[in-house]
């Protein structure tokens, strides 16, 4: 059982400097590669891979075409402006490929999680001939993979995975211990701007997991659309996280007068501390009004919008 370093317990330099030391411990002489989503905690073992490692440390950003609007552009800018330089690998037809058809939210996690893993690091790795791969798992990932919640993509050794047989590299998890409060807490230390340490949780299938059904490019793109709108009107709203979903059924609608099915798209907004529970936040009528408004308007085929009031448990913060 990984033992658990509170927020309020955090040593924020010392947990640094502990850690820095294993990482350059661990990788030697050698090279490791990180992959950079500009979620908040891949930014900060990002910068914490990057004090340990320097020119040891290649740092990509994967393009799987899952991402919100302008992800990329907006991410590889943040981190130059750090002094981290970030490659863009285009992955984009991989993933498509290996979603086509699937429906299963367990199934698409796996196939994102084979992709990412196995084809695309798979190849890196080979290409550069790194051993290591540095990347962001948290104490909430493992423990709802454990429990049987739903199968984080991050997680292995806990399922009893072994990733240097299974991929043919080993990872290093330098934040297992910490929950979201304390990556943040930590990712401030660090130098990340507050727009990084302070943004909202983004789920490692990304947007995959925010389509019920099949992730398609087209209904990709849908939510896609309807998140910026989310993110847009929700930000400094002070809650946890906020997010967009769209359903698989088409529903019964009306426009000019006529009957339409269209789509169905249910807005997520959570107030919690550390994502093991979460409330639904209690937004303003006037603001639900808008956000269904926006979306209908700007999100083509949308003829219905809703919004989530179940707790979690028995709900969870993602639809899958």
């Amino acid at each position: 059982m990984t033992n658990e370093i509170t927020a309020q317990a955090l040593d924020p330099e010392r947990f640094i400097q502990e850690q820095v030391a294993e990482i350059r411990r661990a990788v030697g002489q050698g090279l490791a590669i990180n992959a950079l989503s500009g979620g908040v905690d891949s930014s900060t073992v990002t910068m914490l891979g990057h004090r340990a490692l320097g020119v040891q440390l290649r740092t990509v950003f994967v393009e799987n075409g899952l991402m919100r609007q302008g992800e990329a552009e907006r991410v590889v800018g943040l981190f130059r402006e750090l002094g981290v330089p970030v490659e863009v690998i285009d992955a984009r037809a991989e993933f498509f490929a290996a979603l086509k058809g699937v429906t299963d939210p367990e199934k698409k996690r796996e196939a994102i999680t084979q992709t990412f893993y196995r084809q695309v690091f798979g190849r890196i790795v080979r290409e550069s001939g790194a051993k290591y791969l540095l990347q962001g798992t948290i104490l909430t990932d493992i423990d709802e993979t454990v429990a049987g919640i739903k199968r984080q993509h991050n997680v292995f050794a806990q399922l009893g995975i072994d990733p240097q047989a299974a991929f043919g590299y080993q990872i290093i998890e330098p934040l297992v211990r910490l929950r979201k409060d304390g990556v943040r807490k930590l990712g401030q230390a660090l130098g990340l701007p507050e727009e990084l340490f302070r943004r909202i949780p983004f789920p490692g299938p990304a947007l995959a997991a925010r389509v019920i059904g099949e992730a398609t490019p087209e209904r990709v793109e849908t939510v896609r659309q309807a998140t910026a709108v989310v993110e847009r009107l929700l930000q400094g709203c002070g809650a946890f996280q906020y997010l967009a979903i769209l359903h698989e059924d088409r529903v019964t609608g009306m426009r000019d007068g006529k009957r339409d099915f269209g789509l169905q798209i249910e807005v997520r907004c959570w107030d919690s501390a550390d994502a093991r529970t979460a409330r639904p936040t209690r937004l303003p009528f006037e603001l639900l009004e808008r956000l269904a408004a926006e979306i209908v308007r700007d999100v083509a085929g949308v003829v219905s919008v809703t919004y989530n009031i179940t707790t979690k448990p028995p709900s969870t913060i993602e639809a899958i």
